[in-house]
């Protein structure tokens, strides 16, 4: 998937590869977007995990939404070589899109996350009452998004890359936040 991308691989040559017949991926996988799911889940940075993880209360907001910031754009730099190509194919991406729907899955849960630890904090008078938790976490997290997509164009070191950016983008985000 990493090579070929996801639309471009085949359920064949992901069980060739992983030295499995594909009969037996299909004893542990419904279709190939399950399977895109898990890879995401299991062998990509934990960024999904992370956002469940991220306790109202602790630590300050703004360190949170930098470690945020960073596995954001780590997950996004790791994840796009794999799911680029579904978009160039409408059949490939409207069978995705059903899936993602029946998995309960899908690119808006780390918005969600986010959305829910601002809410919460806002409930603990750590994000301005004014603040719009749903437009904060869009803001961040597509920022995010660019910032990954950008680098796929560039031969920049992502380690370093994504801790200065996500100092940076939760910086700018913070007067919207903090009280």
């Amino acid at each position: 998937m990493r090579e070929r991308g996801l639309a471009h691989a085949t359920t064949k040559e992901i069980a060739k590869e992983a030295g499995f017949s594909e009969a037996t991926l299909y004893k542990h996988f419904t279709d190939k977007t399950e399977l895109f799911v898990r890879v995401l889940a299991e062998r990509l940075p934990a960024f999904v995990p992370m956002l469940a993880n991220l306790a109202e209360g602790q630590g300050t907001v703004l360190d949170n939404l930098r470690l945020v910031a960073a596995a954001a754009i780590r997950f996004y730099a790791d994840s796009f070589p794999i799911s680029a190509s579904i978009f160039a194919e409408p059949k490939v991406l409207d069978a995705h899109r059903a899936a993602l729907r029946r998995t309960g899955s899908g690119p808006h849960r780390a918005n969600d996350g986010v959305v829910a630890y601002l809410t919460a904090e806002q409930g603990l008078g750590r994000v301005r009452a004014d603040a719009d938790p749903a437009s904060l976490a869009a803001l961040l997290l597509g920022a995010c998004f660019q910032h990954a997509f950008l680098y796929q164009f560039t031969d920049r070191s992502l380690d370093v890359d994504a801790e200065d950016a996500a100092e940076r983008l939760v910086a700018a985000l913070a007067p919207a936040v903090v009280p």
